[in-house]
């Protein structure tokens, strides 16, 4: 999959960027009604969510019909966000009649200006800069009149040059309060009501632990289509999506990105391997763009399950993203793909590349709740399950030893997301003195491993750590070489 070339067209997408004052203002609420109503009045909505995130990029992708790609101000600096922002645009755009119209939607992530210190770094309003991106503000207006006005006035004063459009104001309690509220904004500020939604009497959008109520896999299923049909019809019955259609098409063109030297060289170096990654109800999150690095560096995909009986097909290396193994551990626990392959492949040297939840199923068993359930045996610890956080952020790491996937002294930028921590099994193995990954920042395997990550052992990589591949540019490469190396030796 070569990357597409980006046209002065695609530089001058409709965009909107999504936010709110805080987490909980009703940012996914509107992102999500806006997807679908859009599509529904014909337009094509390209979708990107302000990571990291996989939960509420998962259900992004359903509204929208199309997965979601990630922006990171962490992992990527201003022009490398623009080009992912723009190949994302630019490959949707190719796959469309000329004449189809196209907004690119982006979700933002926490309050405007929050960011990983006092100055805001990798805030959404940077993000919303970087993309010369209209910003609507989905502005909770519980128990909140003339209030409103401040703090829109606010959040336009704070960093004048943050694009701020306009507001949808959000949990109205009647039409008077409504009527007020519109005319203190429109009075006291210059900024654009394009809608205001009315209070729900139930919450649409469970939450768990992560994000948003976990989807059967990343698959739309009739509760979610459901979910996804109500948030459509709210928000076109109380959003003036012209208005919104318009600013978004007033938005700049942004400059043409750096020529990148592609990474699909490889893939001329002989057959293209077979890389299989499992992607069912138990691990489904992955990064579109890891997806498409890996075929960039010449690999093959192929979608695989550990949860149902299928026989697997051949295949030259194999991806263990992350999920929620913990709400499958029956299943897993009794899947011979768990219990008989894995341990047969990794035996027979598979490059195995594990984040998270798939770093959980290569241990010797998951405790929760009071039992404990038997997995792979691959790795000399247990996971135990926990209700709070044990590792919650993001990841800067050193790799203190050469092995397939990264060279020592690479610097990782990752993320970690885990509520199991490590712990020892019933029958202790030997374990390594140190892992392959010390970290800066992050929690990693601790406390039986503090700030360190990456089992390593031969082909097999297992960590708690989720990376961007855009960010960690040799990563794919690496596994698609490590991967070609076994198809060579199993023939």
């Amino acid at each position: 999959m070569p990357d597409v070339s980006i046209t002065p067209s695609d530089r001058a997408c409709a965009r909107l960027c999504i936010s709110a004052v805080s987490g909980g203002g009703g940012k996914t609420l509107l992102s999500l009604g806006l997807a679908g109503a859009l599509r529904a009045a014909g337009r094509e909505v390209v979708p990107f969510k302000k990571g990291p995130d996989y939960i509420d990029a998962a259900w992004l992708s359903l509204a929208a019909g199309r997965p979601a790609r990630n922006l990171d101000p962490y992992f990527l600096p201003p022009e490398e966000l623009r080009r992912n922002f723009l190949l994302g645009v630019a490959r949707v755009r190719r796959e469309l009649a000329p004449e189809k119209p196209v907004l690119a939607l982006v979700e933002g992530n926490r309050g405007l200006y929050d960011g990983l210190d006092t100055q805001g770094s990798c805030s959404t309003a940077g993000l919303a800069r970087t993309l010369a991106c209209p910003v609507v503000v989905s502005l909770d207006c519980t128990k909140m009149t003339r209030t409103a006005a401040a703090l829109l006035s606010g959040l336009t004063a704070f960093e004048p040059e943050t694009p701020i459009a306009g507001v949808v104001l959000n949990q109205t309690a009647s039409s008077r309060h409504e009527s007020i509220l519109r005319r203190a904004v429109e009075e006291y500020t210059d900024l654009t009501v394009f809608g205001a939604v009315p209070r729900q009497a139930d919450n649409p959008l469970p939450e768990r632990h992560m994000g948003l109520a976990s989807l059967a896999g990343d698959t739309l299923t009739p509760e979610t289509d459901r979910t996804l049909q109500r948030l459509t019809t709210l928000i076109r019955d109380h959003v003036d999506l012209r208005r919104l259609l318009e600013t978004a098409s007033a938005a700049p063109a942004l400059p043409q990105p750096p020529d990148r030297t592609p990474r699909a060289a490889a893939q001329d170096d002989g057959p293209r391997p077979r890389i299989g990654y499992v992607r069912d109800a138990a691990l489904w999150f992955y990064y579109e763009e890891n997806l498409e690095a890996l075929e960039q560096a010449g690999a093959e995909l192929t979608r695989l399950s550990l949860l149902d009986a299928a026989d697997w097909p051949s295949i030259d290396g194999l991806y263990l993203g992350g999920g929620f193994p913990e709400d499958r551990a029956e299943q897993l626990s009794a899947s011979p793909h768990v219990r008989r392959r894995l341990p047969e492949l990794v035996a027979a040297g598979l490059p195995v590349y594990a984040e998270c939840g798939g770093f959980m199923i290569l241990t010797q068993g998951l405790r929760k709740d009071g039992r404990r359930w038997p997995l792979a045996g691959l790795l000399p610890v247990d996971v135990e399950f926990h209700a709070r956080p044990q590792g919650l952020g993001y990841v800067d790491g050193l790799l203190c030893r050469d092995t397939p996937y990264f060279p020592a002294g690479t610097r990782v930028r990752g993320h970690e997301f885990h509520y199991s921590r490590c712990a020892q099994p019933p029958e202790p193995l030997p374990a390594p003195s140190e892992l392959s990954m010390r970290l800066e920042r992050g929690v990693g395997m601790g406390p039986l491993y503090p700030r360190q990550d990456g089992f390593c052992s031969g082909a097999l990589w297992a960590s708690y750590c989720h990376i961007f591949a855009p960010a960690v540019p040799g990563w794919a490469p690496a596994f698609v070489a490590a991967a070609r190396a076994f198809a060579r030796r199993r023939v």
